[in-house]
């Protein structure tokens, strides 16, 4: 089994890197509470029409990336390639659509097949919000906000909200319409896989990396000449929202969604130091999803954001506590010095024992691992009740009784 490797697309969170993971995960936890949003855990697997209904058969995630198998029984289920439709399933599978607004935050893995690259794995993972049964444009900022918020705590510079407006169904059916008849009258220039989208998904061709695709994008007609009083007003009152909620943004009208159930909001995160993977957090508001899982249909709007990536953007990984160091001098002092030990982690410390190999091995260990403190347990002194408590840093030493070692560290770090 020697030289086995992770499988491609796949990696392993050790040390530094798990520490920056774990940085962004509980920050977002931290913020999102702030805001009443509360953690939701959904399988990392689902039926297979969960996320065929809702992205689409003809979408990119469906035909080439979604990780789809038959179980034993010979259902159809996949790795989930999002959370969004995984959330809105679970809100109708626990009879919440009454409940409304719900507010779902996750953070976990997803998984798709596509080619592995700087910030992006077949196995990745994401931090996401939900606020489902909000209907205002006030709740789209205020969602933005907290999306804002995290990354700031993150400590994250050069991040950049872009923002545009998707209109609602009326506004986009007109736009839609005149886009066919664009890309029709062009369709000779479009790639080939362009002109399969244009039968059965045209929205699609938005997303196309193609540079013969992106050159006729130039010229396609605009969605905000489509744009309703409705609309209009929506977008009048988002943009109004930010700006009260203290939310910088510029606005982008090459931010699209290919699939028919977004509808006004659209915004991404972007910054320029991960290359041409810009986006580090993305979202926008939709309409159906909720009653595509067999609910009414209920408005929502959620964001999402890599893992991965915004930890490649922090500027350090968080420090780790520095531990105190608890040295039995020999096997007469062991059974104190788990005792001592104990106590100083139920206090919160890290603590551990350097219990093996000779003293002078285990002291050199102890100053490797950058100890603040080392508790010296010997028979007179434990016959004593008592430890020696060296300060490492001060190279200072003083006998402290065994029932007060964590009181007397708490004082020593000004805690």
């Amino acid at each position: 089994m020697a030289g086995l490797q992770p499988a491609r697309g796949t990696h392993d969170l050790i040390g530094e890197e798990a520490r920056r993971f774990a940085h962004v995960v509980e920050t977002a936890r931290r913020v999102v509470g702030r805001y009443g949003f509360e953690e939701w855990s959904t399988p990392i697997f689902e039926d297979t029409r969960v996320f065929s209904r809702t992205l689409g058969d003809t979408s990119d995630v469906v035909t080439k990336e979604m990780y789809t198998f038959q179980d034993r029984g010979g259902e159809s289920l996949t790795l989930r390639p999002e959370n969004t439709a995984s959330i809105c399933r679970a809100l109708v599978t626990n009879g919440l659509t009454q409940t409304l607004p719900q507010k779902a935050f996750y953070q976990g893995p997803m998984f798709r097949y596509e080619r592995p690259q700087k910030g992006r794995f077949r196995q990745f993972h994401q931090i996401g919000a939900e606020l489902i049964g909000a209907g205002d444009a006030f709740s789209d900022a205020e969602i933005i906000a907290m999306a804002r918020d995290i990354l700031s705590e993150l400590g994250l510079e050069g991040v950049t909200l872009e923002l545009n407006t998707l209109g609602d169904v009326e506004s986009r059916t007109a736009w839609r319409e005149a886009l066919v008849a664009y890309f029709r009258s062009h369709a000779e220039a479009l790639s080939e896989e362009s002109r399969v989208r244009l039968e059965q998904n045209p929205l699609r061709i938005l997303d196309s990396k193609s540079a013969q695709d992106r050159a006729l994008l130039e010229d396609a007609p605009k969605f905000h000449g489509f744009l309703n009083a409705g609309s209009r007003a929506f977008w009048d009152r988002l943009r109004w929202a930010l700006d009260a909620f203290g939310v910088e943004y510029v606005e982008n009208p090459r931010i699209v969604r290919g699939l028919d159930y977004y509808s006004h909001t659209a915004f991404e995160f972007t910054t320029d130091r991960l290359g041409a993977q810009a986006t580090v957090l993305a979202g926008g508001r939709y309409e159906s999803l909720v009653q595509q899982m067999g609910g009414p249909e209920i408005p929502a709007i959620g964001w999402a954001g890599g893992i991965e990536r915004l930890s490649l953007l922090l500027n350090g990984a968080p420090e780790v506590a520095r531990p105190i160091a608890v040295l039995p001098t020999g096997e007469d002092t062991l059974g104190i010095a788990a005792q001592v030990v104990q106590g100083l982690r139920a206090a919160g410390f890290r603590a551990e024992i350097e219990h093996r190999g000779a003293m002078k091995k285990r002291m050199e260990r102890i100053v490797k691992s950058g100890a603040e403190y080392a508790i010296v347990l010997g028979d007179d002194e434990t016959a004593r009740g008592v430890v020696q408590l060296r300060d490492l840093k001060l190279r200072a030493q003083r006998e402290v009784p065994i029932g007060e070692v964590a009181a007397q560290i708490a004082v020593m770090s000004g805690g």
